[in-house]
């Protein structure tokens, strides 16, 4: 009875917050697909692709939130497809439309699909059509109507690469008496480090299915090329290139983006003649109109115009090549392994850092700035290891950028450490399979 009152009193609140928010989302799609994509999807109705997909099969569902919970589960649903057998189905569902596109590109186009908003005929109406015999969730993605249904219907839940961030954890304690019984319908976490599963125990979740297996995008192996990497190859001509991965936004404390900031710095290179070309690649789509206002005064090429190019180069008469706009999905990993530098985003601005591994893959020198809670265990592992520069503001970030541009030897021999710590701490998702299986066999 209790649960029953609650689980009202959450749906009536999240509704009340849609239907407040409702003339912001209607005016968001009306001028951007971003926002139409999947609503039907979201709002329950499951697709006849999806329901054929799993006909006459066992299914298990993993939930990948955007790009980076995509690239970390597939090969985890690569291995756990062999493991499984014939028998079985796996279907990946993503809340963002970059996730969407890039799980399309990954993985069959009819078994991939839209996270259902979490209201109770949203949610029965997947549970119903896909009869899954276990919830796969990536990272750090709990909502409580989704699983109040799964414990109803018998479906286990395990959460595959769990991280409990800074900002989460504080928030988790100070919400300990509620969050505490949601993490506690869940089955199994399979936690990125030990730090994060002491504090999903601190937390509330139950410590007899709390495991640490590390962190699965150590076992991400991008492509070593992609048509848009040789291009960019190309284009540079011998010249050296900086890679700024998943670049975001001018927060309330800062003046400036970090597109900005690294343009700055990269300036600043040029000031010694380096000649570097500089590749931008926001981290989201919706913000590459502004940064292509940022670098219109510079000769600059959009990625997406190279792609259909019949020519090439494109627009020879342009100029020398200064700065290239990365606005395709799927990419980035890809263009990393060109780079002689890269900056990995959200970390000179209090966004938590994304994935240095991306860039420590291919043996490249990586720099972040002192945001980087998200990926702590990653960046201390790296640090152990001199793999890795930390910088405090545009003006540190120049600095190490020319040290690294100009001292080839140091900027080597640092990447090298940092593919060591890549291939040293792999084996995550084989962990992360052989728990599941345990747990969708029982």
């Amino acid at each position: 009875m209790v649960q029953f009152v609650v689980m009202a009193l959450y749906s009536a609140l999240l509704m009340a917050v849609l239907v407040v928010g409702a003339p912001y989302w209607l005016v968001r799609m009306a001028t951007s697909g971003r926002y139409r994509a999947g609503l039907g999807q979201r709002l329950g109705r499951v697709s006849a692709e999806l329901c054929a997909a799993v006909a006459g099969r066992q299914v298990v569902w993993v939930h990948a939130v955007s790009v980076g919970e995509v690239l970390a589960a597939t090969r985890l649903v690569a291995e756990l497809e062999a493991a499984l057998g014939a028998g079985w189905a796996i279907v990946v569902s993503t809340t963002t439309a970059t996730g969407q596109a890039l799980a399309r590109e990954r993985f069959e186009a009819g078994r991939v699909f839209f996270y259902p908003l979490d209201f109770a005929w949203a949610v029965r109406a997947y549970l119903r059509a896909l009869q899954p015999k276990m919830l796969v969730l990536m990272e750090s993605e709990l909502w409580p109507r989704m699983l109040v249904e799964c414990g109803r219907a018998g479906i286990p839940v395990a959460v595959v690469n769990a991280r409990v961030s800074d900002r989460s954890f504080a928030r988790g304690l100070k919400m300990r008496a509620v969050w505490g019984k949601v993490l506690g319908m869940v089955g199994l976490f399979l936690a990125q480090s030990e730090e994060d599963a002491r504090r999903l125990v601190e937390m509330g979740a139950r410590a007899e299915v709390v495991r640490a297996i590390g962190n699965l995008k150590y076992d991400v192996r991008a492509a070593k090329a992609s048509r848009v990497a040789e291009l960019i190859l190309e284009a540079a001509a011998g010249r050296p290139i900086i890679v700024a991965g998943s670049t975001v936004e001018r927060q309330p404390d800062d003046r400036l983006s970090e597109d900005e900031m690294m343009i700055q710095a990269w300036k600043g290179s040029l000031r010694r003649d380096l000649g570097a070309v500089l590749v931008l690649a926001p981290r989201h789509p919706e913000r590459f109109g502004s940064v292509e206002s940022v670098v219109s005064e510079f000769c600059y090429a959009k990625a997406s115009d190279w792609v259909g190019a019949k020519d090439w180069p494109p627009n020879p008469a342009a100029g020398r090549l200064e700065i290239v706009l990365l606005d395709t999905i799927g990419d980035l990993a890809a263009v990393y392994g060109v780079a002689d530098v890269a900056f990995v985003g959200g970390s000179l601005v209090k966004r938590g850092g994304h994935n240095p591994l991306e860039p420590a893959q291919f043996g490249v020198p990586v720099v972040m700035g002192r945001s980087y809670e998200n990926f702590r265990d990653i960046v201390g592992k790296m640090q152990d290891e001199y793999a890795f520069r930390g910088v405090r503001d545009k003006d540190d970030l120049e600095r190490v950028l020319i040290e690294l541009l100009t001292d080839r030897r140091q900027a080597k021999a640092m990447g090298e450490r940092g593919r060591a710590v890549f291939e040293a701490q792999s084996g995550a998702t084989g962990r992360a399979v052989e728990a599941l299986v345990a747990k969708v066999k029982r």
